[in-house]
C-alpha cells in the first residue's frame, strides 16, 4: 500500500489554543466569519429535513449550522499501458488529498461552532460547469454541525457521518456512536482488449475476463483501504457502505472507485432502547 494511503488519526487541537476559523492555508472570507458568528450567536442553519430535525432533537442533538469545505484541485497526469490493468497512484493521491482538504475545512467550521459532530455529510466533485478546465476539479464537503449537551467537547475533533438524521437516531437507540466518515479510493486503468482477443470473442457469449479482473481488483483496493481507515479510527464496523465508480474528466477506461461508509463503535455507557427499535407495519386501506 502506498504511504500516502496509510490511514492517519487526526490529533486533537491544543486545548489552550483559541477557537478560530482555520481553513488549511485558505483565508476565510469576512462573509464566512459573519455566517458562523451568527450561527454561534442564535441563528442555526441546516439541510436537515423536518423529520431529521425532530428526531435528532428528541435524542438531545442541537443543530448549530450548515458547514462546508471546498478545494479546487489541479489533478496531475499519469499514463498507463493500453493493455495493462493497473492503479494510477498519482491520480489516487490527488483524489485523497483534495477530499481531505475539503473535509478538514468543513470540520474546522464545525469545531468553531462548538460542534460534537457533522451529520448528513455529502461529498461531491464539480468544476466543469464553472468553466475551470478539464484538469481542475472542485471537491466539496457539506453537512450540518450538531452538538449534544451531554457529550459536548468543542476541543475534540467533531465526528463526521453520512448517515441521515433518522439513521443516527436509530443508531443511538441501539447503543452505537459514529466514529467518522470512512472512505477508500483507487483510480484505476482497466486494460483494453487486444485485436486478437476481440476477434476470438466476436459473436460469442463469453466472459471478458480482463475487464472482470480489473474491476474486481479496483473495487477491492478501495474497500480494503476503507476498512484500514476504519480500524485506525477505532470503529467496530462500518454501516451504510456505498461503492461507486466515476470516470470524471479522464480518458476512456480510467475510473475512480470510491468506497464510503460511517464507522460505528458500541458505547457501553449508553442505554439500549430496544422497545423503540421494534418494527412497525403500516398497511394502506386504499389497496
Amino acid at each position: 500500500m502506498f504511504n500516502f494511503l496509510k490511514p492517519t488519526v487526526r490529533q486533537a487541537p491544543d486545548p489552550d489554543a483559541p477557537l478560530t476559523v482555520s481553513t488549511g492555508g485558505v483565508l476565510p472570507s469576512a462573509e464566512t466569519q459573519q455566517r458562523l458568528d451568527e450561527n454561534k450567536a442564535s441563528l442555526f442553519t441546516s439541510d436537515l429535513s423536518v423529520s431529521e430535525f425532530l428526531l435528532l432533537e428528541q435524542q438531545g442533538y442541537q443543530p448549530l449550522g450548515f458547514v462546508m469545505g471546498t478545494s479546487v484541485y489541479h489533478v496531475g497526469f499519469q499514463s498507463a499501458s493500453w493493455t495493462e490493468s493497473t492503479e494510477l497512484d498519482v491520480l489516487t493521491k490527488a483524489m485523497y488529498n483534495a477530499r481531505h482538504l475539503a473535509m478538514n475545512r468543513m470540520t474546522e467550521e464545525a469545531r468553531y461552532l462548538g460542534a460534537d459532530g457533522i451529520v448528513g455529510v455529502r461529498l461531491d466533485i464539480g468544476g466543469r460547469h464553472l468553466g475551470l478546465g478539464d484538469d481542475l476539479m472542485e471537491f466539496i464537503a457539506i453537512g450540518t454541525a450538531v452538538r449534544h449537551p451531554r457529550d459536548s467537547n468543542a476541543r475534540k475533533p467533531p465526528f463526521t457521518s453520512n448517515l441521515s438524521g433518522q439513521e443516527l437516531y436509530k443508531l443511538h437507540l441501539a447503543g452505537y456512536r459514529p466514529t467518522g466518515l470512512i472512505m477508500g479510493s483507487a483510480v484505476y486503468h482497466i486494460a483494453h482488449q487486444g485485436f486478437r482477443a476481440a476477434w476470438r470473442t466476436f459473436g460469442q457469449n463469453i466472459e471478458m475476463t480482463n475487464y472482470t479482473q480489473g474491476l474486481y481488483h479496483a473495487r477491492e483496493l478501495a474497500m480494503t483501504r476503507m476498512q484500514d481507515e476504519a480500524r485506525v479510527s477505532g470503529a467496530d464496523g462500518i454501516i451504510g457502505v456505498r461503492v461507486s465508480e466515476h470516470p470524471y474528466n479522464w480518458t476512456d477506461h480510467v475510473y475512480e472507485f470510491l468506497a464510503t461508509g460511517t464507522g460505528v463503535h458500541r458505547d457501553e455507557t449508553m442505554t439500549v432502547q430496544r422497545e423503540a427499535l421494534g418494527v412497525q407495519l403500516t398497511a394502506s386501506l386504499d389497496d
